[in-house]
């Protein structure tokens, strides 16, 4: 048993790339027993994200996939079918990221599950909600970015379009995935029933833009136009210092008087312009620019030491790599270095949210494709020589590697 409050939990993982790896490395983090069903050529992830020690072994594959085993099935086959419909038989959530469409040519809806497993708990994530004329699109992160309005936020902000350097609908909706299935799960523990969750990621993300700046055309008739100001104003960034950058958010009257004083301007404390927050806002540009202007007079390491004594919020500016070599990262221990069994050695990122009831007791490094295709089907019943047969077949990958390294985080 792996520990922490998702133990017991099977889940059986259909899912590629970011948004549905994303939410079962989460579960899988926190205890749950992630089977990673995966085709015989693997996720695509494996081989996107850049050069590897070994094929197939991709650094945000490893990242994204730790905590879980892997069995590779041929799907479109018979008995690679048959062999994923036991599995659902004995598992708790199904959680996939592909078109419904696709799902349905599978014979794997919501409604051919529960025949075999009616407390079975189905989790799709796709690209748009099925009501609507953009049903059938295909939808990657860069898609949904552009037409649910980050890159117009972008255009806005600096006048140029352009996508948030992250896959962030695909991490934003695997985050609520978590939160749907976590409730899913409650729920059967009250009535024994389970259900699916449909997960479009479009409709998703809008509302996160919408909620941030739908703005004053929340009203009707509108008050004004979109956008939140102090979102998107071209000053809403890290500001420069006389020797670096320095990331400030100062809101409230203490916070901003400090500024004020410290930027040797105190009697803007008393100017109508910024005397206040609702003063503040109505002018945001022209706070930013002074605040700007004032960043300039000192260096990062001495705005620090005064935004710490006064209780402003601030940090100095970090790049990628004094990210990694983050001093507070190293303490609270959120990077590790851990010996993987074919990779070597290799930065595995942890678990950053502490359960006082207690966390998963393990870490398994992220699996080869097919890795623990033999031990999961004989879990779910199958004969030695049955499994040997699947091999030979290809329906299946014996893809184990010897000696698995197991490291604590």
């Amino acid at each position: 048993m792996a520990g922490g409050p998702l133990d017991g939990v099977r889940i059986i993982d259909l899912t590629s790339v970011v948004v549905g790896p994303l939410a079962t490395q989460i579960m899988a983090d926190y205890g749950a027993d992630v089977i990673k069903v995966e085709a015989l050529s693997g996720d695509i992830m494996r081989g996107l994200a850049g050069r590897s020690v070994t094929a197939g072994m991709s650094a945000k594959f490893l990242h994204l996939n730790h905590n879980k085993r892997s069995i590779a099935l041929d799907l479109k086959h018979p008995n690679g079918h048959a062999a994923l419909l036991k599995l659902i038989a004995g598992a708790d959530v199904v959680v996939w990221n592909m078109r419904p469409a696709a799902i349905a040519r599978l014979k794997l809806r919501y409604e051919d599950m529960r025949k075999i497993n009616p407390k079975i708990i189905s989790c799709g994530m796709y690209g748009f909600g099925q009501n609507g004329r953009y049903r059938n699109k295909a939808a990657y992160d860069s898609i949904i970015q552009g037409s649910a309005g980050f890159a117009a936020l972008n255009h806005r902000a600096t006048g140029t379009p352009r996508y948030v350097p992250m896959v962030i609908a695909d991490r934003s909706v695997g985050l609520i995935a978590v939160q749907m299935i976590a409730m899913c799960l409650f729920q059967r523990e009250r009535t024994g029933q389970g259900q699916s969750i449909e997960l479009p990621m479009f409709e998703n993300t809008a509302k996160a833009v919408l909620e941030e700046h739908m703005y004053l055309r929340t009203f009707e008739p509108p008050l004004g136009p979109t956008g939140d100001p102090r979102l998107i104003d071209p000053g809403a960034r890290p500001i420069a210092t006389k020797d670096g950058w320095i990331c400030i958010t100062a809101n409230t009257n203490q916070q901003a008087f400090v500024i004020f004083d410290a930027i040797g301007r105190p009697e803007l404390k008393s100017d109508s312009r910024l005397c206040s927050l609702e003063a503040r806002f109505a002018n945001t540009a022209e706070y930013y620019a002074i605040r700007a202007e004032g960043m300039k007079l000192k260096t990062t390491t001495e705005w620090m030491e005064i935004f710490d004594k006064a209780d402003v919020p601030a940090m100095p500016y970090k790049t990628l790599e004094e990210l990694i070599d983050d001093p507070h990262l190293k303490e609270v221990g959120l990077l590790r270095l851990t010996d993987h069994p074919t990779e070597g050695k290799v930065w595995s990122i942890g678990t950053p949210n502490k359960l006082s009831g207690g966390d998963r007791r393990d870490f398994l490094p992220a699996p080869k494709v097919g890795q623990q295709s033999v031990e999961i089907l004989g879990e779910a019943g199958y004969s030695d020589a049955e499994i040997e047969q699947l091999v030979v077949m290809g329906v299946t990958i014996d893809g184990s590697v010897k000696e698995p390294a197991v490291d604590n985080l």
